[in-house]
């Protein structure tokens, strides 16, 4: 199924791609004379564009250049309407969060990894996917904050995330927090580009904390270098590392 920009109309043409590539849609692009690809679902024209689609069975949306984004979200919900698969990843925000992506409300894959490589992983999961979203728990400040900012090229919506832990019984341990990022994907968020925020005094000492029960000796960083690793600029790792040469 593609999205496919045919017009004449230079402001048209340079609006609505913007916006798709905004959002991360595939899409193709073709002179309105031109036959439409035999994938074509969704043709999106200027007003007094003529454009043949006998050969294709293909809807159209007129855009108009100055809104082009309302043009966008009907193409998108024609496109959903054709393939319910929309790709949803829900993420349960920590030191190893867990994700489920789900497509039409149907869990396809999850995983339960470091945080480090959970921006590699949702990238993966929603590289060929049309219009697809990432809903993050709003729990677990300093990790969350940090996905937002790593899934910059990716819609991420915040999401309250009260009740989504779920009661596990006998052997279900280790599944907690794939559950819960099943239940977040299934919840509308708040559409966010960045999530600033300040560590406190207390999660700046947990980190310290952490880098003291691993350090052979019983070395702590520094609150300046246990900000950066809050803010997702250092590793733990990196962190002790700089402490270390530090002293050297």
């Amino acid at each position: 199924m593609t999205v496919v920009v045919a017009t004449e109309n230079f402001e048209v043409y340079h609006e609505v791609v913007n916006e798709l590539r905004d959002r991360g849609v595939t899409f193709t692009t073709v002179e309105p004379g031109d036959q439409l690809p035999d994938s074509a679902t969704v043709l999106i024209r200027a007003n007094g564009d003529e454009i043949d689609t006998d050969e294709v069975d293909v809807e159209t949306v007129v855009a108009d250049p100055e809104n082009p984004r309302r043009a966008v979200e009907e193409a998108l919900a024609l496109l959903r309407s054709e393939d319910e698969g929309r790709i949803v990843v829900g993420i349960d925000p920590g030191t190893r969060p867990g994700i489920a992506v789900l497509s039409g409300g149907v869990v396809v894959a999850a995983f339960h990894v470091p945080l480090a490589d959970v921006a590699e992983t949702v990238r993966r999961e929603v590289e060929d996917a049309v219009d697809p979203v990432v809903r993050i728990g709003d729990g677990a400040r300093l990790q969350g904050g940090q996905l937002v900012r790593e899934l910059e090229d990716v819609p991420v919506e915040l999401v309250d995330e009260t009740g989504t832990t779920p009661y596990l019984g006998t052997g279900a341990r280790g599944m907690g927090d794939v559950l819960a990022a099943v239940n977040i994907a299934r919840l509308e968020g708040e559409r966010v580009e960045n999530r600033d925020v300040e560590p406190t005094a207390g999660e700046l000492q947990v980190i310290k904390n952490r880098s003291r029960e691993r350090a052979d000796d019983n070395r702590e960083i520094d609150e300046e270098l246990a900000r950066q690793v809050a803010f997702g600029d250092l590793t733990l790792e990196e962190a002790m590392d700089e402490h270390r040469n530090g002293d050297s």
